[in-house]
């Protein structure tokens, strides 16, 4: 069994709390894979100002994965790997969101683009990138700098049909997926968490089977599929689970910090 060299997790649902709180066993965790010589990094739907807060505390010195791992930044956020949506998929997702009545934002690099500051998630997701959006009247001047389009929505099955009804829509010019219930993550053609964790490997050059990855939702799944180990949490849905080779406990119940000892406890041989 090929010993883990590298360790690769989402955040929300993973790593932090309901309450987006980062535990100090999930520090501890990290702490440990450190101690044990084993490299950490984090891939998220997150904008990359959302992750900086996980990145002084958990000693990350690896690049990073945010807008679902479709760009790759530096401690300081600067760009290493940066894909776009391409502007007429964004266009498109724009026109089927609409359609669907469902809040809209745009992600560029560093900017959260909304056009009405009442929608149920703002307050939401203020408090968990820590950064405040800016409403424009018209998302057409952004579009070309699009790193990826959110439709949020408290609606969860009007949104999974919204889902499918973009995944329709553009093919593979785009990927669209749930990063959480509420929200549907559009981001660019053939870039993904597993994408991410591929070039990671690269960068360090090791395989991927010396890579374990942790996370709890779909768009997580292709960083399950490239990896030698998954765990998916105990919070996440049974299709997420079945196609993980480790199931850890919730995120409520540091279900990170227990996917690190199943981790430790690989490479151990127990």
């Amino acid at each position: 069994m090929t010993r883990i060299v590298l360790v690769v997790s989402d955040v929300d649902g993973t790593m932090v709390t309901k309450t987006k709180v980062l535990t100090e066993a999930a520090k501890a965790a990290v702490q440990k894979l450190h101690d044990a010589g084993i490299g950490f990094t984090i891939t998220s739907s997150r904008p990359p100002v959302g992750m900086q807060f996980l990145i002084e505390p958990l000693g990350i010195t690896l690049p990073i994965g945010p807008f679902n791992g479709s760009s790759m930044v530096d401690g300081q956020l600067q760009a290493i790997e940066q894909h776009l949506i391409p502007e007429a998929a964004a266009t498109r997702s724009i026109e089927v969101l609409d359609e669907y009545s469902v809040d809209i934002w745009l992600f560029t690099n560093d900017e959260w683009l909304i056009k009405r500051n009442d929608g149920k998630y703002v307050p939401h997701e203020q408090n968990t990138i820590q950064h405040d959006p800016v409403i424009v009247d018209d998302f057409t001047p952004y579009l070309a700098k699009a790193c990826k389009i959110v439709g949020a929505s408290a609606d969860f099955p009007l949104l999974e049909r919204c889902e499918k009804a973009m995944q329709e829509a553009l093919g593979d010019t785009a990927v669209a997926v749930r990063s959480q219930h509420y929200y549907l993550d559009i981001t660019p053609p053939g870039q993904n968490k597993g994408t991410f964790v591929a070039a990671i490997a690269k960068r360090l050059g090791i395989s991927l089977g010396a890579i374990a990855t942790i996370g709890d939702m779909q768009n997580d799944l292709p960083m399950f599929k490239v990896s030698g180990m998954s765990v998916a949490m105990g919070n996440a849905t049974d299709d997420v689970k079945a196609l993980a080779t480790d199931v850890t406990t919730s995120n409520e119940e540091d279900g990170f910090a227990g996917a690190v000892e199943m981790i430790l406890r690989r490479n151990a041989g127990g």
